[in-house]
């Protein structure tokens, strides 16, 4: 006899235009390999995580023109609604805007691309992906990311769209954007983990009605991408590993119940089914004061994500480092969406 499979329920935010969001969403970033190329070997993989996760209650997709599996996706869910797992109206997806199209005019040009692919008539949110504006030729094009967003209003008008926001976005951003804004972006998605609380600034977007969207949730704890010089919380971590062991749960989870007690969203990836699951299963526990003290310790501002590459270029979002890296990767300037499917 075959044994049930498992399901969880994940709770929402309700966000800035009264939409809600799922407080844990499935990510579809495959990453760059050591030589900085895509890992499009992967898409499969992804195929078959994604579908465990609809099956068993994810109902938060986060993907981007950039990631190029949106046909991928697309299937994927079709597949499910076919299968009646789901509706298309209790997914919640989101796409982004990437370097190359932040002219306002280009912005729908992105979206419809992106709705092309997806085969979907809506997306339920659009994201800047960066404040930079980069052409496929590495030439920093300048464009106020003001004038992007502009494009985004346009597009949430039409209808492509059901809300709209930012991604890694800092502090002065968001507020140059607030002041300048006629909708107010409904969320930020930026790397927030243990080593990189971003206090201040989740803490302005949270007094604006701008929901967090944490990535990179777990940063440089778990061994892929711990480096020599990567402070703890490293998975071993005693202190983690003992709150854990209080309440019957992994690292992990620990860290992700940290976010969403802080009113966080998050979007972890993983391939592995068991980790699908183990990801969204932290609904079942609350971390003590005394806990949620001892986590905040680790907070260092040590980020994980560093695309130096990109310091030099108007508005990058962060400070710059002694040695960056040179060049900007061919894989972030030319590739081919899906796995068989070149760029409109």
């Amino acid at each position: 006899m075959r044994t049930a499979m498992a399901k969880v329920n994940i709770p929402s935010f309700k966000l800035n235009n009264g939409l809600e969001i799922p407080a844990v969403g499935y990510g579809t970033w495959l990453g760059l390999d050591e030589k900085m190329e895509f890992k499009i070997q992967d898409a499969s993989k992804l195929v078959e995580a994604l579908s465990y996760a609809i099956d068993i209650g994810y109902r938060h997709i986060d993907t981007a023109h950039l990631y190029r599996v949106e046909p991928e996706i697309g299937q994927v869910v079709k597949k499910k609604i076919a299968e009646g797992v789901v509706k298309r109206e209790e997914l919640f997806i989101t796409t982004k805007v990437w370097q190359h199209y932040h002219r306002e005019a280009d912005v729908e040009i992105s979206v419809r691309a992106s709705l092309k692919r997806l085969d979907m008539d809506y997306v339920d949110l659009v994201l800047i992906h960066w404040p930079m504006s980069i052409s496929q030729d590495g030439v920093d094009e300048k464009i106020d990311y003001l004038e992007t967003y502009r494009g985004l209003e346009a597009v949430l008008k039409k209808g492509l769209t059901k809300a709209i926001g930012v991604s890694n976005f800092n502090l002065e951003q968001m507020k140059r954007l607030l002041a300048n804004c006629n909708v107010v972006p409904a969320t930020n998605q930026i790397e927030v983990n243990l080593n990189l609380g971003q206090k201040e600034l989740v803490e302005y977007c949270q007094s604006k009605g701008v929901l967090v969207v944490g990535f990179t949730t777990f940063g440089s704890m778990v061994p892929s991408r711990a480096t020599p010089d990567s402070p703890e919380p490293k998975i071993d971590n005693l202190t983690m590993v003992t709150i854990a062991k209080k309440y019957g749960k992994a690292v992990t989870q620990v860290a992700l119940r940290y976010l969403y007690q802080r009113g966080i969203a998050t979007i972890p990836k993983s391939l592995s089914k068991n980790r699908v699951l183990e990801n969204a299963s932290i609904f079942d526990f609350e971390l003590d004061k005394e806990d949620i003290a001892q986590i905040a310790k680790f907070d260092n501002g040590y980020r994980t994500d560093i695309p130096s590459f990109w310091q030099d270029y108007s508005n990058y979002p962060f400070e710059k480092i002694a040695n960056p890296m040179q060049g900007i990767p061919l894989s972030l300037r030319e590739w081919k969406n899906g796995a068989n499917l070149d760029i409109d």
